[in-house]
């Protein structure tokens, strides 16, 4: 690579370019006009992130539109020692890449924050200013070189308390990564890039006191992790970081010196390096060696890409199952698939009225479909598993029954899953009531049901009847041991959520245990107290710092029970409201309860449909396909 390309004739070939400048950017809608004018004039595609805190450039075309724009940027005080890194490499030949990696198009987008590194949600990213220091690769090669030949050094990095760590995911560091004799080297083996603060939370005392050597692919992560490292105080002052990353590395040391394999990038290339390299990498399924990612294989779980050789990648029906999802017990059932032209047909929307979700503010959290690829190279992808909650005094069987045109609607992209709730309930009737029924699907808010209606004062016998159940129960309620039926004390009070506050705990465990013997599970819906309840389970997943069980949550008629105290820290799940619009259809939970509940969630993440309609789980257009297209960022 170059900077400059000087004494190529104009026009000749095509080329990568990435850079990236944390400085604050005093006018963004200015920069942005500024690279929409220029890239589009230049030919450039691929991808701009502009922050308040500065941008992050990749993108592609021919080399003399590649140098014309980074003399133009480089006109900008903005980019005054910005490291532009220019590479020679062919038009992508396949277009699947080429769509997936975002070189089909020029993508211009305002963001919170250049890369997504947060430890919490309302946890603010450390200070820019305080990350470690750049280490040139020259530099960064001689302290390896004197670790590994127990050289004394008396730089300001000291080999005798030297570790290196590796700042990118564990589907990059399986295809290479510095390997130094004499020097411990960290692979946090994290998903995705916002795994690695709790990572480093957790590994605290691994780096406390060392001299940290970072590196990643072209710098930008280990800005703000070192950053993080750092911001933890005593013992954590002297971290360093590889400047330009291995991509400048590998410039100065083509052989690869003491990086092994190949760097993988986020563009067409796919990865980078000495092409007479030890093959790092090994197939998923029969373990040859193996590190070649074209061919886009991912989790059936997660979605992340997995190394499959050829071979294994024509056997039929082999479900992938990345080394995490296995450590977390993941693969042990079938998964339903679908065709990739039955998705299609299903998200086309019934109605010209769908709005496009492309916009949503949540779109940075999850993949676009256009960034998405087939499963193991075939026509088909599995479908979308959810767990569904009901309401209260409901069961699995009639919440079911109450959801079938919902199921219809949605066969070919999810599979739903019903569970009864833990808490069983005494059965409570009511005396004849006159009042029109009023359309609903909750089961409590029936004040003239035909059963109710026949028997008056006399129930019928429990064999007839269904047992009924909740996820939350108020403080001291009757339990089941009392048995038999009993007569509602005082007639339907649509306020009586707010008083069952009660049995969380119980139906936490119990939703453990159910993902446990009939997961994984991709998301959960729950309606009514169903979807206070799931609110409930990702606040305290979220909360305990563990790994969610949930990659989105689908609350439908919904009301907060999340205490005062935990709703000051935001829930950052992928998040679908639906709820009545307020015009006084829904006689159970108020507008105003549901839209308390969308505070809970992440704006940024966060979706919200209100319907012209009851207590119900509305199937028409628009309604139906706005929930289709949320669906679609997660097939």
């Amino acid at each position: 690579m170059a900077e400059s390309g000087a004494g190529r004739e104009e026009g000749e070939g095509a080329g990568v370019l990435l850079y990236y400048k944390y400085a604050p950017v005093p006018d963004l809608p200015s920069l942005v006009r500024f690279y929409d004018s220029n890239c589009r004039s230049l030919g450039l595609l691929g991808r701009v992130r502009i922050a308040p805190d500065g941008v992050n450039v990749t993108v592609g075309g021919k080399m003399s539109s590649l140098e014309k724009h980074i003399a133009e940027v480089k006109s900008k005080s903005l980019f005054e020692g910005t490291d532009f890194k220019l590479a020679d490499c062919d038009h992508p030949s396949d277009k699947r890449i080429a769509n997936e990696c975002g070189f089909t198009s020029l993508n211009i987008r305002v963001v919170k924050e250049l890369v997504t590194f947060r430890s919490h949600p309302l946890s603010k990213s450390p200070e820019i200013s305080n990350a470690g220091a750049h280490l040139s690769a020259i530099e960064f090669h001689s302290v390896l070189h004197d670790a590994r030949n127990n050289v004394d050094s008396h730089s300001s990095v000291q080999q005798k308390q030297l570790v290196l760590l590796d700042a990118r995911n564990i589907y990059e560091t399986r295809i290479g990564k510095f390997q130094t004799p004499n020097v411990e080297t960290l692979d946090p083996e994290t998903r995705q890039y916002s795994d690695l603060p709790a990572w480093i939370d957790d590994h605290s005392e691994q780096l406390c006191g060392k001299h940290v050597l970072m590196y990643c692919t072209g710098g930008i992560r280990c800005e703000m992790a070192s950053a993080y490292i750092r911001s933890k105080g005593a013992g954590f002052e002297n971290v360093f970081q590889l400047f330009g990353g291995i991509q400048r590395y590998l410039e100065q040391f083509p052989d690869g010196g003491y990086f092994t394999g190949k760097n993988f990038v986020f563009d067409h290339r796919i990865s980078v390096g000495f092409q007479d390299a030890n093959i790092v990498g090994t197939c998923l399924i029969c373990h040859s060696s193996f590190d070649d990612y074209s061919s886009r294989c991912r989790c059936s779980y997660c979605r992340m890409l997995v190394l499959v050789c050829y071979s294994c990648q024509g056997s039929s029906g082999v479900v992938y199952v990345c080394e995490l999802c296995q450590k977390q017990g993941k693969g042990d059932r079938p998964l339903l698939l679908i065709q990739d032209d039955q998705i299609l047909a299903d998200c086309l929307p019934d109605s010209s009225e769908a709005n496009e979700i492309a916009r949503a503010p949540f779109s940075d959290h999850i993949k676009p479909l256009s960034e998405l690829s087939l499963r193991d190279g075939h026509n088909h992808r599995r479908k979308l598993r959810i767990l569904c909650l009901h309401g209260f005094r409901q069961n699995a069987s009639n919440f079911k029954g109450r959801t079938s045109s919902l199921a219809k609607k949605l066969k070919n992209m999810v599979e739903f899953v019903f569970v009864d709730a833990p808490h069983e309930l005494p059965f409570i009737y009511q005396q004849h009531s006159h009042e029109p029924p009023h359309v609903s699907m909750d089961l409590a808010s029936e004040k003239a049901t035909n059963l109710t209606n026949s028997c008056k004062e006399s129930p019928p016998t429990l064999e007839n009847c269904k047992k009924r159940f909740a996820w939350l129960i108020a403080p001291k309620s009757d339990c089941l041991e009392e048995g038999g039926w009993k007569m509602a004390d005082v007639s339907f009070d649509p306020l009586q959520y707010q008083q069952q506050t009660d049995g969380f705990e119980k139906s936490y465990s119990y939703l453990k245990t159910v993902i446990s013997q009939m997961g994984p599970f991709d998301g959960i819906l729950g309606f009514s107290q169903g979807a206070a309840m799931a609110a409930l389970f990702c606040e305290k997943q979220q909360r305990s710092g563990g790994v969610s069980d949930f990659r989105f949550a689908i609350l439908c008629s919904g009301f907060s029970a999340v205490s005062e105290e935990c709703s000051k820290k935001l829930i950052k799940c992928p998040s679908l409201h639906c709820f009545g619009n307020g015009q006084g259809h829904d006689r159970q939970i108020a507008c105003e309860a549901s839209r308390k509940l969308v505070d809970l969630f992440d704006k940024d993440c966060s979706m919200v449909i209100e319907h012209d309609m009851g207590h119900i789980i509305p199937t028409r257009s628009p309604y139906i396909d706005q929930m289709k297209e949320f669906l679609m960022h997660f097939l």
